[in-house]
This record gives structure tokens, sequence and C-alpha cells, in this order.
């Protein structure tokens, strides 16, 4: 697309199996901005003739699973619901009434007199998306936090939806860094020793606090070796911890990037070492760790790691499902009857917040047309954003504007997981 062009809305659609029900939703990223969540708004086109006395209702399920579906058996489903959002879409209620925000009044003058706008609000406490890293063979839907929208015509809220006339579409809750960063992560250790004058001092500190995916980190450790003691060799690390929180609070933790060196070593009784190691953790070095925290839906696993959980309420966590966290650990080797000293710093790993031109504003009545297309497709100069972890399907799209309407259709595309039928 040429510059001098003006760039078209992109709305993403989905229609059911028998056609008489399509969603339309202006974005796939929902923004947890703590004081907020961004509203998942849209719009639903349904044929009057096939309603007939029936209602369109819709939902927004955020669901952890914790086993594979292959196993759910007898019943039993592998899976906690942590937040449910129902709502009658049609006819609307006059108490769920509310002002159109800008796209919704453009897809209704579009589509015509049968499209009903809806509206859900979460809640600031609820879960990000998060995904664990599938065993090799898995298949099926990956476990992790997963959040779908879902549109359907029965008689009441409490029929179970046919997939002939049901739309599910899989959205992602994210969060971004914040903008204000973190104080400097230093830390200080000493370790004593028997018939020893003085310690063996370790000092680490890294760069900064907040480091975006893809980003190095620069760790700055400082030995003093007044014992009498020599270290043998370092060992630098980048682990993520991922507490799971369901039934009972569970941590897990896997290095991600690591460093072993015998460079400056060993280093003797009164002897000092400056030194800046660099890391870089990748998912692509990490790809045969199963259970390993990442962000969001799989796309031809193409994703990364799990961005920084950013609690403000210790209080909520256990809504959350899954919280990660990130830590530097430094651990100097003094042979086997010395032991080892160890130190760890704690950072935030997260994606840089787009600029508010990157993404449209759900405020009522100023819906700001934007094409999602360079950032949703990973064309951006910063290879460490990807913002498009639900897969468009881009041989079989329906792309088309109006002359006089810049609105762009997208369909929704069926993930392409192994075993996996339904997006």
């Amino acid at each position: 697309m040429s510059s001098g062009k003006k760039q078209g809305t992109r709305v993403f659609k989905k229609g059911s199996p028998n056609g008489k029900i399509t969603v339309y939703l202006g974005r796939r990223d929902f923004v947890d901005h703590i004081s907020h969540v961004d509203p998942i708004d849209g719009v639903v086109l349904v044929d009057p003739e096939y309603l007939k006395d029936r209602k369109v209702y819709g939902h927004v399920l955020a669901a952890f699973r914790y086993g594979r579906e292959d196993l759910d058996v007898l019943g039993l489903t592998f899976r906690k619901d942590l937040y449910l959002a129902s709502a009658q879409i049609y006819p609307l209620e006059e108490k769920q009434k509310r002002p159109l925000t800008r796209l919704q009044e453009r897809l209704i003058k579009k589509l015509g007199d049968h499209a009903y706008p809806f509206f859900f609000e979460l809640p600031p406490h609820c879960p990000a998306s998060v995904t664990l890293q599938p065993a090799p063979g898995d298949t099926g839907k990956p476990c992790g936090i997963d959040y779908e929208l879902k549109a359907f015509v029965g008689e009441t809220a409490e029929d179970k939806p046919h997939k002939r006339n049901s739309v599910r579409l899989a959205i992602r809750k994210v969060m971004y860094a914040p903008s204000k960063p973190g104080e400097q992560p230093s830390v200080e250790v000493s370790k004593e020793f028997m018939m020893s004058p003085s310690k063996l001092h370790l000092e680490v500190s890294l760069d900064k606090e907040l480091y975006y995916h893809g980003e190095t980190i620069s760790v700055n450790v400082h030995i003093q070796n007044n014992s009498n003691k020599a270290v043998k060799k370092i060992k630098v690390s980048v682990r993520q911890f991922a507490d799971i929180c369901l039934f009972s609070t569970a941590q897990y933790k896997c290095t991600v990037s690591e460093i072993e060196s015998e460079d400056g070593f060993p280093l003797g009784s009164g002897s000092t070492l400056n030194k800046v190691y660099t890391m870089v953790p990748l998912l692509a070095n990490n790809k045969d760790k199963w259970g390993l925290a990442l962000d969001g839906q799989l796309k031809h696993e193409d994703t990364n790691l799990a961005s920084s959980t950013l609690v403000t309420d210790m209080a909520q966590k256990e809504n959350l499902g899954i919280l990660v966290q990130y830590k530097v650990k430094v651990k100097l080797f003094l042979g086997s009857l010395s032991g080892e000293l160890v130190a760890e710093l704690p950072f935030t790993l997260m994606h840089p917040k787009p600029d508010d031109t990157d993404r449209p504003s759900s405020s009522s009545g100023s819906h700001k047309s934007t094409d999602l297309s360079a950032k949703e497709n990973g064309e951006n100069n910063d290879p460490a954003i990807d913002t498009n972890l639900i897969q468009l399907d881009t041989d079989v799209t329906a792309c088309y504007a109006d002359q006089d309407d810049d609105i762009i259709f997208e369909d929704f595309a069926r993930l392409r997981l192994k075993g996996e039928t339904e997006a």
C-alpha cells in the first residue's frame, strides 16, 4: 500500500458453519492498563428468518486448561474457568443499551438493520493469555490460559450452543511494559569461611530493570576475594519462574539463558574480577523445554517467552492463574568442599506499549480508524514485537472495501496446530 493512500480499518470476521450468524471484531488483542481493561466490543450480523422467536447470546470465557483435551474422559475436563461474562445481544434489553463506538456505528451502517452491537468489560484482575509449551507429540490445544468470545442462537442463555449456529473466536488479553520502569536492580552477598581472615564478596547489578523481548541483558559482576579460598568458575543464568495458582500454588523454574565461564578463573585469595556478561533469553533457544510459559496462543509455534506478570494486589493473585517472573542468577563455584556463593536479581521482561496510533481506541463515539496490519503481521522494525499470535488465513481471506468506505474485512483462520479443528 502506497504511503499516499489512506489505509483502511481492518475488521476481523467469523461466521457460523450454517452462515446464519457472523461476528465482527475490530481487534483481537485487548490491553490491560492496570486500572482498566480495553472493552471487547463488536457487532453480530444475524439472519432474522433463522432466528424466529429465539435470541442471540454472547459470552467471554477465560479458562485455565491444565491437561490435554484427549485426556478428557468420563465427563471430566482438565480446565478451570477463571472468568465468565454473559450478555444477551439480540434483542438488546433497554438496560444494556450504551453509546456505540465509532466502529460499531460504521459496521451497522454498512451491514444493515440486522447487525447488533455487543460490549463486554473485563475486570482488571483477569489473567493475561499464557500458553505452556507442549511436549513433542502433544496434539490439541496446549495447556495455559486462553480467552474465547462466543456468540450463539438459543432460547435461553443456559442453552448448550450447537456448532452449526455458534461462532467461537480466540482473543487475547495482553499487558505491555509500564511507562516508568523500576529502580536498577543490584545486590551484594558475602560468604565467610572457617580459618579465613576475611570474606568472599560478590556484587551483581543489571543495567536496567525493564527489558523488552529480544533485548540484551547486561549483567555486571564484581568479585572481591579476600578469603583464603579460590573461586573455580562462574555461572550466570536467566530463569523463568511460573507460579501456577490453581488449587494450591506450585512454582516451576526453567533456565532460559545460561553462560558458564572459566575465563579469569581460578580467582585466588586477594584477587578482584570485574566483568559484564551479556545474555538474550529467547524462545528460539528453548524449543525443547516442555512447560515453559509463553505469550498467548501459538501461531505455527511462533511466539515468545511469556511476559512478566504485573501484580498490583497480591490478594488477587489466585485469579491470575499463572504468574510469570524472571530473575538473573549468578553462582560462584568454590570447589566440592567450599560450596557456592549465589546472588539473584529480579527483572521485568515485556513488550513495549505500542503507540496510540497503532491501536484503535474503544472509547464511546471515538473508535479511531486504524490499520493494524503492519504490527499484526510482524512487519515491524522492532523484531521483538509480534502482536499477531492468532493467525489469519491469507490464502482464503475475504478482503474487500467499498469505494466509499475504508473498512476491510478479514476472516479468522483456524488454528494450524496438529489435531486442532477450531479457532
